[in-house]
């Protein structure tokens, strides 16, 4: 029986979490997802620092001729403190010397010998005062997929290791004798396989390795049974394709049945992807796929990039950004909900040209997808729209 979309995503959803962690260097970090809070040791920054080059001098001194006592460098140790009347030349991001609580930047002031005569009084203290970005203790960054800022913020607190999620082990099998790999001649009636390599590109996005088990399964029983049970031998997820709709030769949900496989969902009122299946064995999750190249593309997206970030311990939802439609979007049938190609331009969105799921090539000329919900036939030009970048 057919379930809504959303109906089928909270049946992903209630799975448990089940991370394993791993302690890793923060150079191997990006991608990763975090596992715990990391909690700052450190003040940030450790001192106070100028904000600018120029001149520190004390809180309150209005002096207009001030004595050069000292020079101090990003990095260097104040060599003495400073006191009325006196200043010492600082670079940018350098620590204050004692006493000093001010700094006045070069250009508003005249440099003599050894000393300056102030030109332009200066509005602000133009110092970055000791915590002011993070207190020692507080928060440096909470679970999540690491990105190339979190590592900058990590490596400012001075964190070397950080522990992250164990990926789930994952095996891709694609199903149908007609599949050939890359490279290889075709015979007639015959096709590339696109699935896996695509399928092990969106797990290595994440950081998730893929294990392509093997291709070109035969669509009987048998050969299928025993494909899916040397694949979930060493896997803790296991996505195929193809084999999963209602035809002649789509024998992978009685297969898992006959497996011990608990069929959790199949059919899904979404388009492409309407064949979805989802399974338990015992620990092992499996995903059916439609063979369709598109489906696959859009359920792993929608249904298993979701799932493994849950299993890795974080709640993971894509970014959208909104845009307007330049021309009406219109369909036929309305039962399903449907997530259509786009491309986007300065925010606005066009529908590309898409004859279905079997057109991957149109995924090339795309920016995004949009998601029309069940019951919307049509979509006026001007409707605001939210865009799921691919």
């Amino acid at each position: 029986m057919m379930i809504s979309l959303d109906q089928a995503l909270e049946i992903v959803r209630n799975v448990p979490a089940s991370p394993r962690v791993e302690t890793i260097l923060l150079e191997e970090a990006l991608g990763r997802v975090l596992a715990r809070e990391v909690f700052s040791p450190i003040d940030s920054p450790p001192f106070d620092k100028s904000a600018m080059d120029g001149f520190a001098f004390c809180e309150g001194d209005d002096s207009v001729e001030l004595s050069i006592v000292d020079t101090v460098a990003a990095g260097g140790v104040p060599a003495r403190g400073v006191r009325k009347g006196e200043c010492a030349r600082i670079m940018t991001g350098a620590m204050l010397p004692p006493g000093a609580g001010r700094v006045i930047r070069r250009e508003y002031v005249r440099e003599e010998d050894d000393s300056i005569r102030v030109l332009t009084p200066e509005q602000g203290d133009n110092v970055i005062r000791r915590g002011a970005s993070l207190r020692a203790g507080e928060s440096v960054l909470r679970p999540g997929v690491i990105e190339p800022k979190d590592v900058g913020v990590l490596a400012a607190s001075g964190i070397e290791r950080v522990s992250v999620a164990v990926p789930p082990r994952v095996a891709i099998l694609c199903t149908g004798p007609e599949i050939r790999a890359p490279g290889s001649s075709l015979g007639p009636g015959q096709i590339y396989d696109s699935n896996g390599p695509q399928l092990r590109a969106q797990l290595a996005a994440m950081r998730c390795p893929g294990r392509a088990q093997t291709s070109a399964v035969e669509d009987q029983p048998g050969p299928l049974s025993a494909a899916m049970e040397l694949a979930l031998s060493g896997c803790d997820v296991l996505l195929l394709t193809g084999g999963v709709s209602a035809g002649n030769f789509d024998y992978v949900p009685g297969c898992l049945q006959e497996m011990g496989a608990e069929v959790l969902l199949h059919g899904v009122a979404v388009k492409p992807g309407k064949p979805t299946l989802f399974a338990r064995r015992g620990e092992q999750y499996i995903f059916g796929l439609p063979g369709n190249p598109v489906s696959t593309f859009v359920i792993f997206e929608v249904f298993v990039k979701p799932f493994l970030y849950r299993r890795m311990g974080i709640e993971w939802t894509p970014a959208v950004y909104r845009g307007t439609l330049v021309h009406a979007v219109r369909r036929l049938a309305a039962e399903r909900t449907e997530f259509l190609p786009v491309r986007v331009r300065q925010g606005l969105v066009e529908a590309i040209r898409y004859h279905g799921s079997a057109h991957l090539n149109a995924l090339a000329e795309a920016d995004g997808l949009i998601r029309i919900e069940a019951g919307i036939y049509e979509l006026p030009e001007g409707t605001e729209v939210d865009v799921r970048p691919l």
